[in-house]
This record gives structure tokens, C-alpha cells and sequence, in this order.
């Protein structure tokens, strides 16, 4: 038995390790300045998702550190940042919460063990190779739901940035919580942040290389500093918990842990989605998309939650606030990740005085920056000209993310996208063939004015593969086509180039069809008939009814076949 050699499985398993191997040296300031803007944003924000969790806040960055050095060796996608997600934050809390009050097991030790089990959970995806559901996000799906996402990003940033309470956690809530108290707008925070925004989109407009992000947050921070606007109310990041996380290996209960695991495969499901669509967003913005690869997401993720599980985290995920802030500062590679990681652990062990006088109100105008950039109307403009469908299921995805949260709204556009797909493949476009004056070849005589058939042939092209779906829909449109035609038709030939194969419903129809058209006088043949078809014709029975003298594989030969027939039909009277 063949061994699979070491390099094909270490680029199997770590193929973030074999990218960083090859990494291009002219790459290294871009990725630099885009990991450390994004260790300046994530330290607070991890630390929010960590009191979100329902843990204390240090173990957000303690989650946090794991994912990123895991991710950046298992992971496919180049500009993914992994860590504590909102989402998953809010999902661990509400699972968590119940099990605290009846065990009285703690907080930190419920999300310790979740995140095992989502690990768990995601490598199971993984080993049954569950990636390929992933190929159900098109790219109307992936625009409408990276606008949506940019819209959740800046309203969840109100706040910070205007001072406002915002308690609501809808995006109409929050629109109607900042509407109804303006007058609580705290003009010094709100100031400061249009300052930073203005800063931003000056520097990006002027000089688009310079690393604006991070000079915004450095200047808002010597602001802050110098005039003392944190005596004047305007928050700022403050204390920072020290210490690094430890291995531990958390135990529960039988009984919780399998509590626990359902509340893991949804989490499973809410983080896997959001890592595969951030990932392809971006790729497909920055045009690398062969690099996405959707099963081995599942086992990056996978081994990222086992990690975080076991060094005192809880359940993470992508973040698409994150990302767009690397993506906004150039990041290359994973490398800008290991720069946050090394600056979030120099932080921790040395430097954690330095950010006491960050102000939220930046980080939040640079989270808004980022969510620009990440609404592609030009891509919605180029949907709405190319296929309205197309504009309609990434408008709706858009809708659906806003109206009900991140997995809903995706969950409908998909269903939308299936339902889509299923109405093209029943009811496909279908063609009577025919000769045009003048040009070589067969084509479809609706498509060419003074295009003729072959008199007593009828050349009927269906283009989809016939199944249960449109098993009626094929039989009345190919008599249809038989009807229309001037002349008495004595064969049909059915040209099966888009038929890849047929289920058991559409052999009993074509099997119906022969009789049928036998029944008329009709000979029924096919062509360009491919093995795998040809296998199912055999298996159902119908290849023995039609002959294989009817299966013909070329056009052109089906037919000589037809105008052979008054030859053999005259042979066999004179025998």
C-alpha cells in the first residue's frame, strides 16, 4: 500500500505552515502595520466578548491567542482573523448561564468545555468531508451578506462613537435607541470620532499605502493624553488584566456535557458559516479564491476551538470587523496575525500601561472605516445589470442578515439560491435544431431567422439533466416540439449533450415517451449520448427498447442514420 509522502500531508494538515515557508519578504510591512492596528482594535474587543461570554474579560485575549497561532497554521485563508465573535460570545453565554445556576459548575469551565465540543464538532464536518455545503454560497449571497455584516458593524459602533446608550440588540432597535436619545450625544466622544473618520478617509484618499488605522489610533490616543479628554467623559480602554493562559484539561458532568453539545453544533454551524463566507468575501475581493478551501475551514476550526477549549478559553470564530481591518492596512498573509499575536503578548507581559488611554471612540470610527469597505456597490451595481435574480438574492441576503441575524438571513438566501437553482433545472431552456443558410453545423432555429429542420426529423436539445423535477415539463415540451413541426415526423432524436444522467423517474417517462411515439410511427433515437448515461439507459431497460443502432454519438451521424432508413426500409421490402 502507497504511503503518502510527509511534504503532501504536512500541506494537507498545515497549509497555512507551507504558505508561511514560502512567504515573500516584500510582503512583511504590509502585513506588520495591518497586525499591529489589529492587536491596537482587538485587545479591547476581545476583552468586551470575553464579559460577553460570561467569563472574565482577560480569558477573551486568552481565547484569543491560541486561535490566531492555530489558525494561521491550519486555516486556508490568508486575511481571516480567528478569535471571540460576537456571535459565538452571545451563543456560549445563553448556553453556559442555565448550566452555572443548576450545577453551580463554573462559568470559565461550561465555556472551556464548549469550545472542545464545537472542536469536536467541526472535525467530525471535517472527516465526513461536509465542506462541499459551503458551495451553496454563490457570490450574490457573498456581497449581500458582507453589506450586511458592514451594516451590524457601524450600528454596533454608535454608541461608542456618539456616547448614546444603545441597549437594543436589532439593528431597528438600535436605530430607534440612537434616534430617541440624541440630545444624550456626548459631544467631546462624538467629536473625537469624527475627527478619527475624517483622518481616515483624508489619509486613504491622499495616500493610499500610508498606514492610516494605525496612525488614527496613535494620534487619538496622544489627543486623549494631552488635553486629558478622559476627565471630559470620553471612554477609554483603561486597566488591562496581566498574565498568559495555561494548558488545562476542564471536566464537567455527563449530563452537561451533553447539554453542552447541542449548544456546540449550533455554534458549530453559526461559526463555520461566517468563517467560509467571510474567507470567500475577501478572496474574492482580492482575487485569490482557489486558495479558500471549504473542508479544510472546517478542520482549522476545528482544531482552533479544541486549542482555545484547552488554554481556559470559549467557542470563536471569524471576524469579519477584524479582517476588514487588515484588509484595510494591506494584510498579505497570516504573518499580520502573528504580529497581533506577539503584540497582544508583549502587552500582557510588559506594556499594558501604554494602552490605558486608547479611546473607544476611535476604535469604534476605525470599526466604521472598515465597514465601509466593506459595502461593494459597484458589485451590486454590476448584479442588477448582469441578472436581476442575481441583484434580487444578494439585496435579500442583505435584508435577511439585517431583519434577523447573521445564520438566518444566510440560511434564507440559501434556500432562496436552491429554489432558484431547482426552477432553472425545471424548467430549462430546450431547442428544436435545425440548418441556418450559410452557416456550418446545427443550431437552434428559434435563435435564426430562415433556420429549417430536416424534413421528417425532429433534433430536440433539453439543456439539464432530466430527474423527477422536470420529468413532465421535458415530455410536454419535446411533443410540443414534434407538433409544431409542418411536415409528418418520423424520427426523433433526442440530442443528450446536457444530460448527464437520468433517476428512475425520468427512465419510466422516457420509457413512456417510446411508447408514445411508437404508438405514432415515430422512431425514437438519441445522440451524443455519454457513458455514464449510457449505463443508466442499459440498467433501466430503455437502451434494449431503442437499439443500439439508435444511440448515436456524433450529430452528424444520427443523421446519416435518419437518411439511411428509406435504404433499409427498401432493402427489407425486397428481401
Amino acid at each position: 500500500m502507497a504511503v503518502k509522502s510527509p511534504p503532501s500531508l504536512l500541506k494537507t494538515l498545515l497549509p497555512g505552515l507551507v504558505r508561511l515557508r514560502h512567504y515573500p519578504s516584500p510582503w512583511f510591512r504590509s502585513d506588520l502595520l495591518a497586525g499591529i492596528t489589529v492587536a491596537a482594535y482587538l485587545i479591547p474587543q476581545c476583552m468586551a466578548y470575553g464579559e460577553l461570554a460570561g467569563v472574565n474579560p482577560v480569558q477573551g485575549l486568552w481565547a484569543m491567542l491560541p486561535a490566531i497561532v492555530l489558525y494561521a497554521l491550519t486555516g486556508s485563508s490568508p486575511q481571516l482573523s480567528v478569535g471571540p465573535e460576537s456571535p459565538t460570545a452571545m451563543m456560549t453565554a445563553a448556553a453556559v448561564a442555565p448550566l452555572v445556576l443548576a450545577y453551580g459548575t463554573s462559568h470559565a469551565t461550561l465555556a472551556a468545555v464548549l469550545g472542545i465540543l464545537v472542536g469536536v464538532v467541526c472535525l467530525v464536518g471535517y472527516v465526513a468531508r461536509l465542506g462541499f455545503l459551503a458551495n451553496l454560497l454563490s457570490k450574490p449571497i457573498l456581497i449581500g451578506y458582507m453589506a450586511g455584516v458592514a451594516v451590524i458593524m457601524i450600528m454596533g459602533q454608535l454608541s461608542k462613537v456618539s456616547g448614546v446608550p444603545i441597549e437594543a440588540h436589532s439593528i431597528a432597535g438600535q436605530v430607534a435607541d440612537f434616534l430617541g436619545h440624541l440630545d444624550q450625544i456626548h459631544w467631546p466622544t462624538f467629536a473625537l470620532a469624527g475627527f478619527v473618520l475624517v483622518l481616515l478617509f483624508g489619509v486613504q484618499a491622499r495616500f493610499p499605502r500610508a498606514p492610516g488605522p494605525l496612525l488614527a489610533v496613535l494620534v487619538a490616543t496622544a489627543l486623549v493624553s494631552l488635553f486629558h479628554l478622559d476627565q471630559y467623559g470620553v471612554a477609554v480602554v483603561g486597566t488591562i488584566p496581566a498574565g498568559l493562559p495555561s494548558f488545562q484539561v476542564p471536566m464537567v458532568s455527563q449530563q452537561e456535557a451533553v447539554t453542552l453539545l447541542s449548544a456546540a453544533v449550533g455554534i458549530a454551524i453559526v461559526g463555520y458559516s461566517d468563517n467560509v463566507l467571510t474567507a470567500r468575501a475577501f478572496a474574492a475581493r482580492n482575487h485569490y479564491p482557489q486558495l479558500i478551501d471549504a473542508n479544510q475551514e472546517l478542520l482549522a476550526l476545528g482544531i482552533v476551538n479544541l486549542g482555545t477549549g484547552l488554554f481556559q478559553g470559549f467557542p470563536v470564530s471569524s471576524s469579519g470587523s477584524r479582517a476588514a481591518i487588515g484588509n484595510a492596512m494591506g494584510s498579505k498573509s497570516q504573518v499580520f496575525s502573528l504580529v497581533a499575536f506577539g503584540v497582544v503578548v508583549l502587552v500582557l507581559l510588559f506594556l499594558r500601561p501604554l494602552l490605558v488611554m486608547f479611546p473607544t471612540a476611535a476604535l469604534g470610527a476605525l470599526v466604521i472605516y472598515a465597514a465601509t469597505r466593506l459595502v461593494d456597490l459597484p458589485e451590486f451595481s454590476r448584479l442588477q445589470r448582469f441578472r436581476r435574480g442575481d441583484y434580487a438574492l444578494a439585496v435579500f441576503t442583505t435584508l435577511g442578515v439585517l431583519a434577523t441575524d447573521l445564520l438566518v438571513g444566510v440560511a434564507i438566501a440559501v434556500g432562496l439560491s436552491v429554489i432558484e437553482l431547482f426552477a432553472r433545472i425545471a424548467r430549462p431552456y430546450d431547442a428544436v435544431m435545425g440548418k441556418v443558410p450559410g452557416m456550418a453545423g446545427l443550431h437552434d432555429i428559434s435563435d435564426w431567422p430562415g433556420a429549417t429542420t430536416i424534413p421528417g426529423l425532429v433534433i430536440y436539445r433539453y439543456d439539464a439533466p432530466i430527474f423527477f423535477a422536470n420529468v413532465n415539463n421535458f415530455k410536454r415540451r419535446a411533443l410540443a416540439a414534434i407538433e409544431a413541426e409542418t411536415e409528418p415526423v418520423e424520427w426523433f432524436v433526442l440530442n443528450a449533450e446536457a444530460i448527464a444522467e437520468i433517476d428512475i423517474t425520468a427512465a419510466d417517462m422516457l420509457n413512456e415517451l417510446y411508447d408514445e411515439l411508437e404508438s405514432r410511427g415515430i422512431t425514437f433515437a438519441m445522440a451524443r449520448v455519454k457513458q455514464d448515461l449510457y449505463a443508466q439507459l442499459k440498467l433501466s431497460g430503455l437502451l434494449d427498447r431503442i437499439g443500439v443502432n439508435h444511440i448515436y454519438f456524433t450529430l452528424p451521424t444520427a443523421i446519416d442514420g435518419f437518411h439511411q432508413r428509406l435504404q433499409e426500409t427498401g432493402d427489407h421490402e425486397n428481401r
